[in-house]
């Protein structure tokens, strides 16, 4: 284990028991006083009834800190300060440099298989902004747990299925099938449902004949069928262009439509009747899972099955929970979408549990998120006043920032800028959103998420570069310095250290409550921290060998950490800038 924060608290924990006669939370965090501060005296202590200091020194009587302790100092009302030895933090930062592989990160001992639904754009429409969050949200989340050793399940929950498929087929038949494969093409699906929708508001006929191809795909009828599929297929190579353009690991195998349950609505319907949770009310059939109300303090329902024999959403959502569990085998399952779904959500996983498809042996959870805004802090939108469409906006990422990168980077090639400017762009774009928590809203500012100062991803990605270029102008393999001996004899170079050891840590941390910012925030005080090392201790002047090699270590571990835990976020880190 690298994880020093939790070394620290596993140390204490022992004497805090002692002390307690029960187990008792150290409560160990960073402090401005020393490298850590553990709180846990003071709640201890108003539960024996005695002073706080006076607990904290016995806590300090009992604990064995070893070698990971250089100093523990009672403060305040009965703080304990801790200094981490030298050596404690050498053996840690040579412990990550030695393993190519994880950088001493450990896969979690409970794996579980995962199930994250995620991105979920409706088919025949333009991906927006609206969609940013949800897909890199998701799809962070989803590097994260696999590299973490848990079986990851990516489910693309589209909208494929309901009534305005009937005037997007009409609308198909009128343009004929050359005009619709040029309209839904990267950049005009939202031309193409204009088009169907603005037909159907103004001709009654075509809207006539839209509700009876509703009635025939449902229905089964293979004509419908085929030019459904036609339309859900051209949707699919849209949304996987604009999936390679963000760089996110969603595939069509990972595509599961809300059609795909038509076949299991049926059966849900029947198990909930069964069990005695579905009852008529006002002519549609419900499910009112517990302690849900509306404003009138009456139950609020899940709409199984209207009263004309329709199904909507609650019957497909409620069919994709039970398909995920019982057949997928999920054990956890997270929903990223934004939180004004949280309600929805929330009913339907309590449905599950009355159901007993959730339970001890399977959870799921709902992790919504706020949404962009933009200079006017309303939601980010056109001077028009329709939503940004996705694609424009990582055009515009990569545009912006090939301009600040040819002012930055001119001695790199024409090439070179081009590849450079695009990691930059989406990794901007990836930035800006995931170092924010993921509950609160956040302005939408081109400048500052492009700028190589402050907390975003052109800082990160030129901190990385940066420590590049002092091993090419040394001529030094990285790797040949992997198992050198690491000596801490500058403040500089302990801070660094600290930062490095908590890695671990961090990933765990941020996986457990999706807390994706926890990672950003990490990395950027770990590019902080190389930057105020660089800028004091000399690397490759350095006044001996051991000294050099040394701090060569520290070097490439940065580094490789910030590599990591870039990509964990889905952001590319370029080697030269």
């Amino acid at each position: 284990m690298t994880d020093l924060p939790e070394l620290l608290a596993q140390k204490l924990a022992r004497a805090f028991a002692d002390v307690a006669g029960s187990p008792a939370d150290p409560a160990v965090r960073r402090s401005d006083r020393a490298d850590y501060q553990a709180d846990g005296a003071l709640r201890l202590a108003k539960q024996l009834g005695r002073p706080p200091r006076e607990v904290a020194a016995e806590v300090l009587e009992r604990a064995d800190l070893g070698e990971l302790v250089a100093a523990a100092q009672i403060a305040g009302p009965g703080f304990v300060n801790l200094t981490v030895s030298d050596a404690a933090l050498s053996a840690l930062v040579e412990q990550m440099a030695a393993d190519t592989e994880r950088l001493g990160v450990a896969t979690t001992p409970e794996p579980e298989r995962v199930l994250v639904d995620y991105s979920g754009p409706n088919v025949a429409k333009e991906m927006h902004v609206g969609h940013l969050r949800s897909t890199i949200i998701g799809d962070a989340l989803s590097r994260l747990l696999t590299h973490l050793g848990h079986d990851v399940v990516r489910q693309n929950h589209i909208g494929d299925w309901g009534t305005p498929f009937g005037m997007l087929i009409e609308h198909m038949l009128d343009l004929g099938a050359g005009e619709t494969a040029h309209e839904l093409s990267v950049g005009d699906l939202g031309v193409f449902y204009r088009g169907a929708r603005q037909k159907f508001d103004a001709d009654p006929d075509f809207a006539d004949r839209a509700r009876r191809r509703v009635v025939a795909l449902q229905g089964g009828d293979a004509e419908t069928l085929a030019l459904w599929r036609l339309l859900v297929e051209e949707s699919e190579r849209y949304f996987a262009a604009v999936y390679d353009r963000l760089s996110v690991l969603l595939t069509p195998a990972d595509i599961a439509g809300e059609s795909s349950y038509n076949d299991q609505l049926g059966p849900v319907i029947d198990e909930l009747i069964r069990l005695g949770l579905a009852r008529e009310s006002e002519g549609a059939l419900c499910v009112f899972p517990d302690g849900f109300t509306g404003r009138d303090g009456g139950p609020l329902p899940l709409i199984l099955r209207k009263s004309d024999g329709g199904f909507g959403y609650d019957t497909t959502d409620l069919a994709a929970l039970r398909h995920r569990v019982h057949d997928l085998k999920a054990r956890r399952l997270v929903y990223i979408t934004d939180l004004g779904q949280r309600l929805h959500f929330e009913m339907i996983f309590q449905a599950g549990r009355e159901a007993g498809w959730l339970g001890a042996e399977a959870r799921a959870e709902f992790q919504g998120f706020g949404i962009v805004l933009g200079p006017d802090r309303k939601r980010l939108r056109t001077r028009s006043g329709d939503s940004v469409k996705l694609i424009d906006l990582i055009e515009e990422a990569v545009r912006r920032a090939a301009a600040v990168v040819a002012e930055k980077a001119p001695h790199l090639s024409a090439e070179e800028q081009a590849d450079v400017a695009r990691i930059v762009g989406i990794g901007a774009l990836k930035y800006a959103d995931l170092s924010n928590d993921r509950v609160k809203d956040y302005v939408f500012d081109w400048d500052r998420m492009l700028s190589f100062d402050g907390n975003t991803a052109p800082y990160l990605q030129y901190a990385h570069a940066r420590i590049h270029s002092v091993f090419r102008r040394g001529e030094i393999d990285p790797a040949s310095v992997a198992g050198a001996k690491v000596v801490l004899a500058d403040p500089a170079e302990h801070a660094l250290a600290l930062r490095l050891a908590e890695f671990e840590g961090v990933l765990h941390k941020a996986v457990e409550e999706v807390e994706l910012h926890r990672i950003a925030g990490y990395l950027f005080e770990l590019a902080t921290a190389f930057t105020a090392f660089y800028e004091r201790c000399p690397v490759l002047r350095a006044e001996d060998d051991r000294t050099r090699t040394s701090r060569l270590v520290l070097c490439d571990v940065t580094a490789r950490v910030l590599a990591t835990g870039l990509s964990l976020l889905g952001i590319a880190a370029p080697t030269r800038m």
